[in-house]
């Protein structure tokens, strides 16, 4: 009978072990577009002031656009839909009430990849202070997770020019459509053909003392991009391609690949021209090197979106390996 029993239990045992693995094995792809947020909250949360907190934060204007465009295009379901099909969604933000205030972020629950974030308030004003105090946060995770997922996607069919590297010490894993424009001791520039226009890349060094610190930072910065850039590209009819006046560019920052860096968002022009666009810059301060590695994507494409096209430039150069 004791051996029976130790035999039973050893079963039972692999058994619950391989139902484990098992779930995890199974979990079937997440679905969606990129930076698309599906929203589960009743619809008396949605419609009222919790709704219009949501979408204050998570459909506000991304950053450096020229025309608004919301950081997540939102679906919102209430909980008794929220099943099936529709629990495989990449990122859910999902709003509710109940004993408790709190925030957590659930990974992998019912798809993969997936991010799932819970906001959990006692009372509708509970739920309105944590979106206050804890919208970055979510957001961050959000966008941290779609960047991974759209530089999956790059990976199904991806290029490393390995020229680039070997000029500027930096490596970039981009998607195949990619061909390279011009490469050269002064920069290198790749470009993707649209149907209207084009998204582009632009590498090139400058020395460390050419951006300053503190109130200089922003100045410095686009004196850069306008004289180095502008010089380098190409322009039809003696234009000059320059950071737009009119509006001041975001300033952040960062790090790429470990090293310190600026971003820089904000959208360019071509001077007398009617060409214009989004762009993102990261100069990262390469001290052993004594230079700012200049990264640069830009846009453009005239009356389409371009949030998801600068989100796949952000993907790319997030991909740089610095030696």
């Amino acid at each position: 009978m004791k051996t029976l029993y130790t035999l039973v239990l050893a079963i039972l045992i692999i058994s619950c072990d391989n139902s484990e693995k098992k779930d995890t094995a199974i979990l079937s792809k997440s679905v969606g577009n990129i930076n698309t947020l599906q929203v589960v909250s009743t619809n008396d949360l949605w419609n009222g002031e919790v709704g219009e907190e949501i979408r204050k934060y998570f459909a506000a204007p991304t950053d450096g656009l020229p025309q608004d465009e919301p950081l997540f295009s939102m679906n919102q379901m209430p909980p008794n839909a929220f099943s099936g099909f529709a629990r495989k969604s990449r990122i859910i933000l999902y709003a509710r009430l109940g004993d408790e205030n709190k925030v957590s972020v659930a990974k992998d629950s019912y798809a993969k990849p997936q991010t799932i974030a819970y906001l959990t308030g006692q009372t509708k004003e509970d739920i309105i202070e944590l979106l206050a105090l804890k919208h970055k946060q979510i957001i961050d995770v959000f966008h941290d997770s779609e960047i991974k997922e759209r530089q999956r996607r790059t990976n199904v069919d991806p290029i490393k020019p390995d020229s680039l590297k070997e000029r500027f010490g930096v490596s970039l894993t981009m998607p195949s459509a990619y061909r390279v424009a011009h490469k050269g001791d002064d920069f290198y520039w790749m470009r993707k053909d649209l149907k209207s226009g084009s998204t582009n890349i632009l590498v090139y060094e400058v020395p460390l003392n050419m951006i300053g610190k503190d109130s200089t930072i922003i100045g410095d910065i686009i004196r850069v991009r306008d004289s180095i850039g502008g010089s380098l590209l190409p322009v039809e009819d003696e234009g000059h391609f320059q950071t737009e006046k009119a509006y001041a560019p975001f300033l952040f920052t960062t790090e790429l690949d470990g090293k310190f860096a600026y971003e820089t968002k904000g959208t360019w022009d071509v001077k007398d021209q009617f060409m214009a666009g989004p762009f993102l810059n990261y100069a990262v301060k390469d001290s052993a090197k004594n230079r700012y590695l200049i990264l640069e994507g830009f846009t453009y494409a005239p009356s389409v979106r371009k949030r998801d096209l600068q989100f796949e430039l952000e993907s790319i150069l997030k991909t740089a390996k610095i030696e």
